[in-house]
């Protein structure tokens, strides 16, 4: 049975797009056509793996409108910033493209009578590359452009949020002459994905996402003793020393803690703030806060747009609520937001204070 992946934009609750999961059969040709085209992908040389890859950023930045409206529609990110995502893919592709050469190089050692010792780097072989929704060009470029340069071949499977990225890069790939089955992406369920990596064709595992997605992918692993790469979401912490630079340490922080609706791995979630500096950083993180305008991420205004999802808004609301109930403050009122009062995954910025005894 086929199953059918329908993609609800945030932005209006409507089917952005409509797109077929793999099936096994699907599965099998990907895994066959990787492992096939990598044998002969590896005996390329490093100028011309170089040449084929800046040419698919460049068709990837030439589409950067484009591309940038999509994530919006996808995930919410408002379209004023959507761009910066293609741009910053660009910036670490060309980047670790300039740097293959040393850091593929071998590696001389010195000499030992009746011994010639050197470390050649060699490819892996398959590589299956899960990417997530919040970022979802500028996570797969940190495994995508390296494997490939490397001489490895790619299966990426992007989140079931933002699928049209995958195509977008299978399309830059194709465009610049990459041969087939070198990057490939497949719509995959966690079942399917599970069994992918639990087969001994694939030779690395990165996976970028959330903690629980991170276990699957260990769990997977467990007992095939192949590498994997795992970054996962945080918890993190700011904190406001007495010597702070107000204005600056304001300005990011606020930035740090709603840029991408919050929905970042290292996104800010609570601040210490030293006594001396307390009163006057709070007065201003509030008035900083009130500045957003919450709504349609795709009008040029926007600074906030919505959550992922009417889930995932909820879910946020659920956690407010409960810190009022345990003693915090809320000090945004929602009114100031009208998109909030739609209530789905439109969600009105807040600032809750606790005091430390």
């Amino acid at each position: 049975m086929t199953y059918i992946l329908q993609v609800n934009s945030p932005v209006d609750n409507s089917i952005y797009a409509e797109r077929l999961y793999a099936s096994e059969a699907d599965i099998s040709e990907a895994l066959s056509n990787g492992i096939r085209a990598q044998s002969q992908w590896q005996e390329t040389n490093l100028k011309y793996r170089k040449a084929i890859c800046l040419r698919a950023v460049e068709n990837l930045l030439e589409k950067q409108s484009e591309l940038a409206e999509e994530i919006s529609w996808q995930m919410g990110r408002p379209v004023r910033y959507t761009p910066g995502e293609i741009k910053g893919f660009a910036e670490r592709a060309q980047a670790m493209i300039a740097i293959a050469e040393q850091k593929l190089a071998g590696i001389s050692l010195p000499e030992k009578a009746g011994f010639t010792r050197y470390i050649e780097r060699i490819p892996l072989g398959l590589v299956f590359s899960i990417v997530p929704w919040n970022y979802p060009y500028l996570t797969a470029v940190n495994s995508v452009i390296p494997a490939i340069m490397a001489g490895n071949a790619v299966i990426m499977k992007p989140s079931s949020q933002t699928p049209l990225t995958a195509e977008r890069i299978g399309e830059a790939f194709d465009n610049a002459g990459l041969p087939k089955g070198v990057y490939q992406h497949l719509l995959l369920n966690y079942e399917s994905a599970s069994k992918i990596i639990q087969s001994d064709q694939v030779n690395y595992i990165t996976f970028t996402g959330s903690v629980s997605g991170g276990h699957m992918v260990e769990q997977s692993a467990a007992g095939r003793f192949v590498d994997v790469g795992l970054e996962l979401g945080g918890k993190d912490p700011a904190y406001v020393r007495s010597d702070a630079d107000l204005e600056f340490t304001i300005e990011n922080l606020v930035d740090g803690v709603y840029f991408n609706s919050g929905q970042s791995c290292c996104g800010i979630e609570r601040i210490y703030v030293h006594n001396e500096l307390y009163n006057e950083f709070v007065d201003g993180f509030i008035n900083k806060v009130k500045a957003y305008k919450l709504g349609n991420p795709l009008e040029q205004d926007t600074t906030l747009g919505p959550m992922v999802s009417n889930n995932a808004a909820e879910t946020v609301r659920r956690h407010i609520m409960d810190a009022i109930d345990r003693g915090a403050k809320a000090c945004i009122d929602v009114n100031r937001f009208p998109a909030d009062q739609q209530r789905g995954a439109y969600l009105a910025p807040q600032v809750l204070l606790k005091e430390l005894c």
